[in-house]
C-alpha cells in the first residue's frame, strides 16, 4: 500500500482538497492519502464550508474530513508527503529526523511543470473563486501525481 499524505497550514481548505482529489483517482485496494496541518488551529474541525462546496460541485465529497496536525510519526506512515507551499514545506523539514524524512518531503505544485509559482494560494481569506482556482491547480496536478503513482505499480 502506498500511502500519501497532503499538508497546509490548518488542514482545513487546500489539504483536504487535495486529500479528496487524489483519493478519487487512485484505487483504495493500492493508495491510502490523507492530510494534516502543519498547525494546530483547527484540530478536530471539517473543512472549510468553501471547499466542501467546489469539491462537491465536482462529485468529491471531502465533509467526512477531520482536521488533525503533522506530527514526526507521519514521516513513518507516509511514502510521500505533499506541502502545499514552501512555508509550510519549511516547517515539515524542520521536523525531519534525517535524510530519509527529507527524502519523502516535496512542494506539491514541483509535480506539475505547467504551473510556474509552485506555492499552492491559500484560499481562506478570499472568496469561492479563489477555492474553484485551488481547486483547478490541485486537480490537474493530483492527474499528474496519480498518473505517476499508477505508473510504477
Amino acid at each position: 500500500m502506498t500511502c500519501i499524505l497532503m499538508v497546509c497550514l490548518g488542514n482545513i481548505c487546500r489539504s483536504p482538497l487535495a486529500h479528496g482529489i487524489l483519493k478519487s483517482k487512485l484505487s483504495k485496494n493500492n493508495f491510502f492519502v490523507d492530510s494534516a496541518g502543519t498547525a494546530a488551529y483547527h484540530i478536530g474541525n471539517s473543512p472549510d464550508h468553501r471547499s466542501i462546496k467546489v469539491a462537491k460541485e465536482k462529485g468529491i465529497d471531502i465533509s467526512s474530513q477531520s482536521a488533525r496536525q503533522f506530527t514526526v510519526t507521519d514521516f513513518d506512515r507516509f511514502d510521500y508527503i505533499y506541502a502545499m507551499d514552501r512555508s509550510n514545506y519549511t516547517n515539515i523539514i524542520s521536523l525531519a529526523r534525517g535524510n530519509e524524512d527529507i527524502g519523502k518531503v516535496k512542494l506539491f505544485l514541483e509535480e506539475n511543470n505547467n504551473i510556474f509559482n509552485k506555492d499552492v494560494p491559500d484560499p481562506y481569506y478570499g472568496g469561492i473563486n479563489d477555492f474553484h482556482h485551488v481547486f483547478d491547480l490541485i486537480d490537474d496536478t493530483c492527474e499528474l501525481i496519480a498518473k505517476r503513482l499508477k505508473s510504477v505499480l
